[in-house]
Parts: structure tokens; sequence; C-alpha cells
């Protein structure tokens, strides 16, 4: 329940404000450039900063009969209001040095006027003011509230920059860049209020309360202002505003305005009269405002340019996910009502992915001639003649239940059924998160513990909506209800822009493990690493698959093992030199060799060897880089031995360790390796090295509970304190 209501507060926010904040991120983009094109003038006079006030008086002097003003900008140019020889008031640029005027002050240009009207106050004045203040704090509430999706979706606050699971463009972009821009938007909002608050008087009000001591009004000897002790002292950096008095009164002094507090002077002997500092208020507006307008820097006005892009896309990417998720959340139309279905299917989804394979079930049931009913797992009633109930259901962040699952637990304990009914759950889920399937878990728990409920086969996890694996579930399932059941693959849209034609150059017969090597060309000059991903979907087949791949002599290199029913491994099996295929490639920038590890460990088993394949014979010399792969026997290393023997007499390898799990004399895990070179791992973590894993999920884990214990035993350090720094990098299935 708590996610639903993060979830849909997220949305209500961005429902009821996107118009106003479409508005004052596409103005933001055009006011970004209004402080760069300041600094791009050439106004600014090279170390004026350090340069002290009386130098620049005495200059000004020199140059003017009269000086009525000196300021200094957030862009540091300095101006000068003065009476001249010829007795006109001017006010213009000045370089500090000589005095001498350097150019007119810039004038707003009519596009950032339009612009900042608009992105003040939409051209209403004071009620346009009001509603972007209250838009900014809605922005600030969403940025909160998407920070807590962001942490309940990756398991915990801890994991708010740990890996994504790349399922879709839109929402894969949106948590990334949303990680990244969370800290300039949250500035932006709360500056924003301020501006607004303080626009209305809304804020506390403090003003600068000068004390006159009784001596100073007294008379004395008149000094020249460029032998002024304070002037002298101060550069024109700590400077805001200079005013000179108004006339030879002693009661008329110089105010000096610094960046935290106010000076008066008096104008005979230069003795301050008065000194006080600015309230937090003032020294708050004017931060705010900076921080704001990105006013004076060229860096900051870059980052607020990005900002508003990145809002931009979140407008855009959050509605694209929120009408893919109601797109996706269709149940099919019933057939038949609930009271008069045997079978019964309930579905909990936070993002609505599972509905297709559960729908693809629900229709195949249906063919049998079943009577079926589908529904959400909240809608969960009694069934008066239901026999068998399957449950498909994902899972959110740290095993919490799906939005529409929400309230299942409480129904299934208060809600009879009138018979005995058996029962099988699905989860869906990914193994890159830590409570991959906890709520299926959860729910075959409730299950197994209602009297009214029969287990028919155990849990079945699904990673990634394989639709393979699902498709084997299908078959258990069905061949224990004596059924036969032809399950159609949902289809998948297929971005044909990306595709790339590749040309079979070469490849190994398959080993004795049933891998084998394929070396594919593109037909056209790509940019790729190793490390990154080959995208394919097999002849009729709508369901995308992913290959870690090496670059070896700008081809892409591919490790593949054929298994008896692997759709893709098989097609790949049958290809022939020369044949071409259809393929896109998809950047893995997490999992490539960092440019500056002075050492990198590579840890692999059976075909996850590929993408070390191309990094050990790359041009990355200067990197020390030792491979650990496991595999079955020493038959399964002879398709990589000519490629690893290249890396070695390039000097691309520095040590290698094998292991084989299934010989008789010498039978050992890739694990056992690490153990037995701790000394290396241990070192190469120590001195910011890299460690690098590709394989298995089975074997992912345990290599790191066994990085875990090196670390623990060697360096006294838990291998979380590693992985926050990014020094374990892993790329499994």
């Amino acid at each position: 329940m708590t996610i639903s209501i993060w979830r849909y507060s997220h949305l209500i926010l961005a429902i009821s404000s996107s118009l106003f904040i479409l508005l004052a991120s596409v103005t933001g983009i055009i006011l970004a450039f209004e402080p760069i094109s300041n600094q791009l003038k050439p106004y600014a006079v090279q170390n004026g900063e350090t340069l002290s006030l009386a130098t620049t008086i005495s200059a000004l002097q020199t140059e003017y009969n009269e000086l009525i003003n000196i300021e200094i900008d957030n862009n540091n140019f300095v101006s000068a209001s003065v009476i001249t020889k010829d007795g006109d008031n001017e006010t213009f640029y000045i370089n500090p040095f000589t005095g001498k005027k350097i150019g007119e002050l810039i004038e707003k240009a009519p596009i950032f006027k339009f612009a900042t009207n608009l992105h003040r106050s939409l051209f209403l004045k004071s009620t346009g003011r009001a509603i972007i203040g209250i838009v900014s704090f809605l922005l600030l509430l969403m940025a909160i509230t998407g920070v807590v999706l962001i942490a309940k979706r990756q398991g915990g606050a801890l994991k708010f920059f740990s890996k994504i699971v790349k399922e879709a463009f839109n929402q894969y972009y949106h948590i990334i860049i949303g990680r990244y821009t969370l800290i300039p938007i949250i500035i932006v909002t709360i500056t924003g209020v301020y501006l607004s608050l303080e626009k209305f008087s809304l804020l506390p009000s403090e003003k600068i309360a000068h004390q006159f001591p009784d001596e100073s009004f007294a008379e004395t000897q008149k000094l020249d202002v460029s032998d002024f002790q304070i002037f002298q002292n101060t550069t024109l950096e700590e400077v805001e505003h200079l005013e000179f008095p108004f006339s030879d009164d002693i009661e008329d002094y110089f105010t000096l305005k610094l960046k935290d507090k106010e000076i008066l002077v008096n104008q005979f002997s230069g003795a301050i009269i008065s000194n006080q500092k600015k309230p937090l208020i003032t020294q708050a507006s004017n931060f705010s405002f900076v921080l704001h307008t990105g006013q004076g820097s060229v860096w900051w006005s870059l980052v607020l340019l990005l900002t508003c892009i990145a809002i931009l896309f979140f407008i855009y990417s959050g509605f694209a996910m929120s009408i893919r998720r109601t797109k996706n959340r269709v149940v099919p139309k019933n057939k038949f009502k609930k009271d008069e279905s045997e079978y019964i299917i309930l579905i909990g989804s936070e993002t609505g992915s599972t509905f297709r394979l559960a729908n693809a079930f629900f229709n195949a049931l249906l063919e049998t001639g079943k009577t079926v009913f589908i529904t959400e797992l909240n809608k969960y009633s009694s069934f008066k003649k239901a026999k068998h109930l399957i449950v498909f259901t994902s899972t959110y962040g740290e095993g919490e239940a799906p939005t529409n699952a929400s309230n299942f637990e409480k129904l299934v304990h208060s809600i009879n059924q009138t018979n005995t009914i058996q029962y099988a759950v699905v989860g869906f889920g990914s193994l890159a998160y830590p409570d991959y399937c906890k709520y299926a878990i959860m729910v075959d728990a409730m299950l197994q513990l209602h009297q009214n409920f029969i287990p028919t086969i155990p849990l079945q996890k699904i990673n990634n909506q394989s639709f393979s694996d699902f498709n084997v579930w299908v078959k258990t399932w069905s061949e224990s209800q004596g059924l036969k059941l032809d399950i159609k693959e949902p289809v998948s849209r297929i971005d044909s822009k990306k595709q790339i034609t590749f040309q079979l150059v070469e490849r190994t017969a398959i080993n004795k493990d049933q891998s084998f090597l394929l070396h594919l060309k593109p037909n056209k000059k790509i940019k790729f690493q190793s490390g990154d991903l080959l995208s394919i979907y097999p002849e009729n087949n709508t369901v995308e698959r992913l290959y870690s791949i090496a670059k070896l002599d700008d081809n892409v290199l591919l490790s593949i093992k054929k298994h008896e029913f692997g759709l893709v491994s098989n097609f790949f099996n049958t290809l022939n030199i020369n044949d071409m295929i259809t393929a896109c490639i998809k950047l893995n920038a997490e999992f490539y060799i960092p440019k500056k590890a002075k050492e990198v460990v590579m840890i692999c088993n059976g075909t996850g060897i590929a993408p070390f394949l191309g990094m050990l014979n790359d041009e990355t010399k200067l990197t020390k880089k030792y491979l650990f792969w496991g595999g079955r026997t020493k038959a399964s290393l002879k398709i990589y031995a000519p490629l690893i023997d290249r890396a070695f007499y390039s000097k691309g390898l520095s040590g290698f360790y094998v292991s084989f799990s299934q010989e008789e004399n010498q039978k050992k895990y890739v694990q056992n390796l690490i153990m037995e070179q701790a000394v290396i791992i241990s070192r190469v973590l120590k001195t910011g090295g890299v460690i690098m894993i590709c394989g298995s999920v089975a074997m992912q884990n345990g290599v790191l509970a066994v990085l875990d214990d090196i670390t623990s035993m060697e360096l006294n350090l838990p291998l979380s304190a590693f992985q926050d720094n990014n020094q374990i990098k892993t790329d499994c299935y």
C-alpha cells in the first residue's frame, strides 16, 4: 500500500503541474544562456578582483570630475557611475586598474526579457508569481517522492546508486538521469520557492540598523580617499557596491556594501562609523538568486541548462511510462463469471509487464475449453466452483507487494472458500536485485498455511520475463493437470532503425560442453566495446535475447552454449560462414574496464569469458589483467586457448587461473581459485583496482561470498565497501 501512495502522489503532482513545469523548463533553458553570453563579453579584467578598492578609486579620480558609485556584479564586471570632465553623468564598465571606460552596460536582450517575465510570472503579475512559487514547491515534492520510489525500487536507500536493470528506455533513463540531477533540481526548487516567498514579503524582515557614535560628527582633517585604510585593505573581490557621499557635509558617509556586511565610512578621516553584518535573510536571498539564475558562473549555468532539459525528459518519460503501464495492465474480458469458473488466474504487477504472460496463459487455457476467470490479486474473492488457482506476481523494492496486490494478504485471511483449491505460484523478477521474487515467495507461504489450498507444483521463479523459462513452467503445470497448452509468445515491437546486418566470418566447431565461438562482421562502421551487449530477435520471434560480446579486430565475438531447447543458441548453431544475421549493439558502459585502473581481475565461468577475450586483447596494455575461468573439463578450454595465448604473447594477460568442475583428479570451482589467490585479490582491491565478474548468477553469488570472506580477513572491510566504490562490476545472467 505504501508504494502506491508514493507512486500516485508522484503522478498527481506531475499531472497537476506539468504545463507550468513545461513552461518553466523551456524558459529556464533560454535563460541559462544569459549568464553564459554575459561571461563571454570582454569586460572581465584579469586579476581585477585582487586589486585594492583604494587603487581603483585613485584611478577613477584621475579620469573623472566626480564619482557617484562603484559596483561589481556577479560576473565580476566593474562599473562606475561618474560625472565626466565634460559634465555628463554616465555609467559604464571600467578597467579597475586604469579607471578607463571599456564598454557600455549590458542591456538585456529582448528574448531574455520575454523569457524572464514568462518564467517569473507567466505575464500574470502577482498571480503568476504565486503560481510559479507553488509549482516550484510541487516540483520539490515530486523530487522527494521520486527519491522514495527509486529507493524502494532499488531495495533501500543505501542502494540508491546501485545498478539498475534496463527493462525499458524511458524507465531506465528516468531513474538514471533522476539520480544525477537530484541535487540541482532540489537547489532550483528550494531557491525558486525562497525567491517567491521573498517577493510576497512572507520571510522575516531584517534591516541593517547603523549605530552612530557621538564623535562621528566631529570635525577632523580631510584625508585623500585613496589613503583610507579601509579602502586599502579591501579588495574588489569583497565589494558589491560603494556609494560616494552626496555632499561635503560631515553627516554624509561612504556606504560600502561587502558580500557579508555594510560599512559607513567618514568621508574626512576614513574612520569606520558603523560596521553591521548583513542579515542572514539578505545573504540567503543573494545566494538563492545566484543559485537559481547561474549569474556569474558558466559552469553552474550549464548545470542549470542540463537540469531544465532533464526536467523536460522527466515530463515525457513519466507520462510515457504511465501510459505504457496503463496499456499493459489490461485484463482480458472474461468469458465466464468468477463463480462459474474452474480455473482462477490472479495477477500482481507494478509496471504491467506480468500481464503479458498471464494473458497468454489465460488465452491458452480458454482454447482447451476450460472455464477460466482472470483478475488482479486485489480483487481476490470467494470462488464457488474453483478447483485451481494460478497466481502470477512480481515483486517491488524490498519484497513489497505490487500496487494491485497490496490488499491480497488481508483478503486471503478474511475470505473463506467453500471448497479445497489446488494452487500454483509463478514469481517474476530480476536476479540483479537481492529480493528476487520475494513477494511470490510470501504468497506461496500464505497459501501453504491456508487450510483451503493445496500446492500443485512448487513455486516457479522467472528471471527478466523470460518466455522460454515461462514456457517450461507451463509445460510442467499442464502435464500435472493432464492438459496440453499451446502458449503463444506475446508480440514485442522491434526497433528496426537500430538493427544492423552482421556477416558470419569465422566460427569454431562445437566442443565437448556444447560451446562454440562466432565472429561477426558488421556491415557498417559502428562504435562498441568489449562488455557491450548484442541484442537479437530470432526469426519469427519477438522476444529480445542479449549476449555479452567481445570486440576483436573490429568484429563481434560471441561465445555461445547450445541448449537442447534453446531457440537462439540453436539458431546460431545453424549459421554457416558468410551467413547474415540482423541484430543491434546495446551499450553497457557499466561493464567497461576503467581507463585508470592499474590492475583488473576478471572472473568468469563457461561462456561468460566472451567479453574478457576482447578486453585481454585490446590496447590497454598498461593495465595488468588476471583471468580466473571455471569450466567443466580441459576440453572446454580448447576453443578459447588461441585467444588466451594471443593475449599472453601481446602482454595483455598477466596471469591465468583455471579450474575444472568435472575432471576426475582436479575437481575445482572458480570460487576455490579465488580463495587460493587471495593475495592478488586483496592487493588489487587495496590499490584501487577493479574486479569484473561475468557468467551465471549462481557463480556470481558464490564468488561474491568468497570475495567478502577475503576482504573481511585480509583488509578488515566488508565487500560492500568496495562495491560502493564501484570496484566490483558484474554482468551475470
